[in-house]
């Protein structure tokens, strides 16, 4: 599935695509909708750069083995692992 943000929209926001991406990242990880690795992988970054930006936040690392499996599963698809 694509989702399309009108440039207007990123404009009105004063965000970039990237500025987006990555607080609709924290957003789903933050509600528990998506693990750690896979907000990563979906923001562009990496692991560290993600963490820097979630404490920015105050956002607490919640993380079990069951999103451990899944980020090892994330990892192995993007051909990090």
């Amino acid at each position: 599935m694509s989702v399309v943000i009108p440039d207007d929209v990123l404009k009105s926001a004063r965000m970039s695509e990237s500025q987006l991406k990555l607080e609709i990242a924290i957003m789903l990880f933050q509600q528990d909708r998506i693990s750690i690795g896979k907000a990563c992988g979906w923001a562009g970054i990496n692991l560290l750069e993600f963490q820097r930006e979630i404490a920015k936040g105050g956002i607490c690392i919640h993380y079990d083995v069951e999103e451990f499996e899944e980020d090892i599963k994330t990892l192995q698809e993007m051909g990090r692992l």
